[in-house]
């Protein structure tokens, strides 16, 4: 048996896009739920298109959107290359979907939460242990202060290892399900088959329940994943050079610069005591033919600006 991954465009969306049974059992493994009755117990799907109302505006496509009998909105997204926009893209949609559950003169009371559902194939905070981050309006001194309505989650999934978290079960399986499954795949563990949820995804991503037309779509999925890495890790890598040039050239510039400056600062503070040596010489001559002519000392120094002490001296 063959089975594709399912972390592809194709595949993910065939297993949580058209399995409302499935969608759900991934939303409570993952989202942050703390209570069982928050818990998903049904979902109705969404268009995945979040057209805007105004045709000028920007267009946005989601994986999976769908919501509950409460009226709770959860987008899902498989995300194959990371790329620092991607958080805003997901702010966007969210915020999107949130803002567009009203009408106008709408109750704002009305507003139900929306969560997104982020699935990361690669690394993204590498300075951080956890792999499963969540974002939300907190009080920043009293965490039990929260603002309901926008809900962020992302998992990174290279971080993923089962025998060091202790997450619950179905969390386990579905991130094990994403991560130990791929097209070189020809036998499933076992423990993962047990459970009813995970076989019937894999079910799902046999080769055989494909279509020839849709299997070259996924195998063009991965050129373009490809290629899209490599023009992101050559622009990263030319940014970082650009950088480093740029670096070093404000470095060596800033070098002769401050070199010039100095020499300038010391030529202009040369001149500047120059003149006023010469000025005092030019007094002291002054002061001396007037001491000559029998001036007395006070008008000397008056006339002058030199001290007693300098009058004295002459």
């Amino acid at each position: 048996m063959r089975y594709l991954d399912p972390k592809a465009d194709l595949t993910f969306k065939k297993v949580f896009g058209e399995h409302p049974d499935l969608v759900m059992s991934l939303l409570n493994a993952l989202l942050p739920f703390d209570k069982p009755e928050e818990e998903v117990t049904s979902v109705e799907y969404l268009p995945s298109e979040l057209v805007p109302d105004n045709p000028l505006r920007k267009d946005s496509i989601v994986d999976v959107r769908c919501k509950d009998a409460l009226g709770r909105q959860f987008i899902v997204e498989m995300q194959m290359v990371w790329s620092q926009e991607f958080k805003q893209r997901v702010l966007f949609n969210a915020s999107k979907a949130f803002v567009r559950q009203l009408e106008k003169g709408g109750i704002y009371e009305l507003l139900q939460p929306v969560y997104s559902l982020n699935l990361v194939n690669e690394i993204f905070e590498p300075d951080i242990k956890d792999y499963y981050h969540y974002y939300h309006f907190v009080h920043d001194k009293y965490s039990d202060k929260v603002i309901e309505g926008l809900h962020l989650i992302f998992v990174e999934l290279p971080k993923f290892t089962p025998h060091t978290y202790a997450e619950k079960k179905m969390q386990v399986l579905w991130l094990r399900y994403l991560t130990e499954i791929n097209d070189q795949t020809r036998e499933v563990p076992q423990d993962l088959l047990n459970n009813p949820e995970v076989r019937k995804a894999v079910t799902e991503i046999e080769e055989s329940a494909f279509t020839d037309a849709q299997l070259l779509g996924y195998e063009k999925f991965w050129d373009v994943i490809s290629v899209e890495r490599t023009l992101i890790n050559s622009a990263v890598r030319r940014y970082q050079e650009g950088l480093d040039k740029g670096i070093a050239e404000g470095r060596a510039k800033g070098i002769a610069e401050g070199r010039a400056e100095g020499i300038a600062e010391g030529r202009a503070e040369g001149r500047a005591e120059g003149r006023a040596e010469g000025e005092r010489e030019k007094q002291i001559q002054i002061a001396k033919n007037l001491k000559q002519m029998g001036l007395p000392t006070e008008s000397i120094i008056q006339a002058t600006g030199l001290t007693t002490d300098d009058i004295k001296n002459l």
